[in-house]
């Protein structure tokens, strides 16, 4: 019998039978509509890509104010859309390793300074025009300027010249770099006509999909691109990417069958989706992680005395049971873990001790006074409710930790980054080197802490150039330290990238690097019912 619904799926499936009949035949030989639904699901994966039909995105973390600059990409939504009309020299793979995209090679000099990336021919931008070497050598340049406001400006600061050299861009070092192939991953550097110079927002890449409307904050659409270099991606005609910030919102649309791949699913909620008919929840661990960041250059955050005592004063076991359920694990006030090559797992963990925290607290001087904690609910998945817990565990400490609730719009914009003590969130990066020169280097503009320590520039300096893994594991520890205990981050947990995903989906892959299979879901998915 078994044998008999598999034929009738693979005739769906083919276009030999509707899908209304199959649910028809199926039922009258007893199969559920659930199973029914599985069952074609299953055959649909087995059988591989199929080409056609639009798939709807639903989008947590987009604003109105979102610009189409890959510079400018600071949220999930900008990801998304970067990721869907754009590309990179290099991506990675959810093993670890490197996936040539525009580079179809690259090699470097024994001291890692130079680097030489052979740039795909034959690959033409959505206008027309073929990608050429300089195209790329623009582009790195753009993101390389000292006045460049690009996200990825602190990766690229090392870069001292990039020139042409017949079909490779020959990039040059400052000082040694053993990770550079990965640093050109970075969502920023998608390789834009002329670098973007000319009109940085165009949206013209070389991706799948073509962006044809776009209304920040609220929804972009795509259609597929007829000249895509690679036959193995952009399987759907059409994809529509919906802002919608609201959780409940955005987990109705794909209960009802509006959406099909939802991103930021709840954990109090993930348990529930789960057991909705046509769906299923994804989830991944990784590199993201929910924190709480002070500005160490703004009072009061200016003593370390204080921004210890705030940091004893949250209990991390308690928010990530309440918070996560389950779906993450403690962070310890740095932003690596396990999923990074060089973590140092002897490092302490830090602990809730409110005895500490009254101690330090009373040591900082502070007056009394208020503490203001923005947040919101586009800072992160329970980001309001994870900031009461912590009011309440800093009170036990003696500590006035007000809540001060933001608007989702214009959060990342008028917030983050400006405000001194705010919730925020961080998607990791590939490696340690990319997480620590993109936000804590003192040099970087994303360095949202206004964590300046010299000391940490250089060691940072000396781990981007040691081969020597076992010294090079050791600088990365005494980076950790240095942002554990001298800088303004709080980070009480690493969380799991949970998404929900209809059964109409095929070419579902786990890829811990980003959410939404490091942003590929559109172009590597496919309509599978």
């Amino acid at each position: 019998m078994r044998k008999h619904f598999e034929f009738l799926a693979n005739q769906t499936i083919s276009g030999g039978m509707s899908r209304r009949e199959f649910m028809g035949r199926t039922a009258a030989l007893g199969l559920g509509a659930v199973a029914a639904n599985s069952l074609l699901g299953s055959v649909a994966q087995a059988a591989g890509p199929i080409k056609g039909g639009t798939a709807k995105f639903g989008i947590g973390g987009g604003q109105s104010t979102d610009s189409l600059d890959p510079a400018l990409s600071l949220n999930q939504m900008t990801f998304m859309v970067q990721r869907t009309w754009a590309e990179t020299l290099l991506d990675v793979n959810p093993d670890g390793t490197l996936d040539m995209r525009l580079a179809e090679s690259y090699d470097s000099s024994d001291d890692a300074k130079t680097w030489s990336f052979k740039i795909r021919k034959d690959v033409t931008f959505h206008n027309g025009k073929t990608v050429t070497p300089e195209d790329v050598k623009q582009t790195l340049l753009r993101h390389s300027d000292k006045d460049s406001k690009s996200g990825a400006l602190g990766v690229m600061r090392n870069i001292s010249g990039v020139k042409v050299d017949g079909d490779s861009v020959v990039v040059e070092l400052t000082n040694a770099n053993a990770d550079l192939p990965y640093l050109m991953s970075d969502f920023h550097l998608m390789i834009q006509p002329n670098g973007g110079r000319d009109d940085p927002a165009a949206a013209i890449g070389t991706n799948a999909y073509k962006l044809v409307e776009a209304e920040p904050g609220v929804r972009f659409a795509f259609e597929r691109n007829p000249d895509y270099w690679d036959s193995s991606r952009g399987h759907f005609d059409a994809i529509e990417m919906m802002v919608i910030n609201d959780d409940t919102a955005r987990n109705a649309a794909l209960q009802s069958g509006q959406l099909h791949i939802v991103n930021k699913i709840s954990p109090k909620v993930a348990g529930l989706l789960s057991r909705a008919p046509g769906l299923s929840i994804k989830r991944v661990a990784g590199r993201g992680h929910y924190v709480f960041v002070m500005m160490c250059d703004r009072e009061p955050f200016h003593t370390k005395e204080l921004r210890n005592a705030l940091k004893y004063a949250i209990d991390r076991k308690d928010m990530v049971d309440k918070i996560l359920r389950g779906y993450g694990t403690v962070g310890n006030d740095f932003p690596i873990n396990s999923a990074y090559p060089f973590f140092d797992e002897s490092i302490p963990q830090r602990e809730y001790d409110p005895e500490k925290a009254a101690s330090l607290y009373k040591a900082s001087g502070h007056d009394g006074s208020p503490i203001v904690l923005r947040v919101s609910d586009s800072a992160f998945p329970g980001a309001v409710d994870a900031a009461q817990l912590y009011m309440e565990s800093a009170k036990a400490a003696g500590i006035p930790l007000e809540i001060k609730r933001e608007p989702s719009d214009g959060y990342w914009s008028n917030v983050w980054n400006k405000q001194p003590f705010c919730a925020s969130y961080w998607e990791g990066r590939t490696v340690q080197d990319q997480m620590y020169s993109t936000a804590y280097v003192s040099s970087a503009d994303w360095n949202d802490t206004h964590f300046y320590n010299d000391h940490f520039d250089e060691l940072l300096i000396q781990a981007k150039g040691e081969l020597d893994q076992s010294k090079r594991k050791k600088l990365y520890s005494e980076m950790a330290y240095l942002v554990r205990d001298e800088g303004g981050l709080i980070c009480p947990m690493f969380n799991d990238f949970i998404e929900g995903v209809s059964d109409k989906i095929g070419g579902w892959e786990k890829n811990g690097v980003f959410q939404l299979m490091n942003g590929l879901a559109p172009v590597k998915c496919w309509m599978a019912s």
